[in-house]
């Protein structure tokens, strides 16, 4: 597990770096982007008590893995060490308590954003122990989003050259194929995942 949360913090690092190269210093309000997120999240597992809904357990796990970026970069700016805060956060994502009720489990989480304009991890993983995302998920989706991203950008997506539909799918959808494909715990995992969505892309 140590290894797969240096690799994501490595991933984190690199993304931010791609988007601002000076990103550590620019004050971005990463705890703001967790509590927007937290609201978006709330909506897709359902509140409303005068309308039947239904959790969307999908998405409540896309929004949670876009929680897992910001927190990651809360966490590179609080410490250099990245050895050191892998380690912590193995640490606290084994220390998950859910309450049985998710809603009031994502508010507790929300709170303490806002109080600490931090990243709580041992709260967050209350919230994957309430919706039954394992780490290895999370590492997997998180991934995923993240070769994508840099994909993207490596593809003209800030310029508009980028095509967002090849072969008859969504770029996500070849996502979903190409990681299926694939070893997960290899540490190569990252890498291989690049070359499979540039060889699609070729065709």
């Amino acid at each position: 597990m140590k290894q797969q949360i240096l690799t994501m913090l490595e991933l984190q690092d690199a993304m931010n770096s791609k988007v601002n190269e000076n990103w550590v210093d620019q004050g971005f309000a990463w705890y703001r982007a967790i509590w927007v997120e937290c609201a978006e999240l709330l909506d897709h597992y359902g509140w409303k008590w005068w309308k039947k809904q239904t959790p969307d357990a999908d998405q409540v796990k896309l929004e949670l893995v876009d929680i897992w970026h910001f927190g990651l970069s809360i966490l590179l700016l609080e410490s250099s060490n990245e050895v050191e805060i892998a380690a912590a956060v193995e640490q606290e994502l084994s220390r998950a308590t859910p309450s049985g009720d998710f809603r009031e489990d994502l508010e507790a989480f929300t709170l303490a954003t806002l109080q600490s304009k931090s990243f709580d991890v041992t709260s967050f993983a209350t919230l994957m122990a309430g919706i039954d995302l394992s780490f290895d998920e999370l590492y997997t989706r998180y991934v995923g989003k993240n070769v994508l991203n840099f994909f993207r950008q490596d593809n003209g997506y800030q310029d508009g050259s980028y095509r967002k539909q090849w072969g008859g799918k969504e770029d996500n959808e070849h996502l979903v194929e190409a990681v299926a494909e694939l070893d997960h715990s290899s540490p190569l995992f990252k890498d291989d995942l690049y070359q499979a969505l540039e060889q699609r892309y070729r065709v």
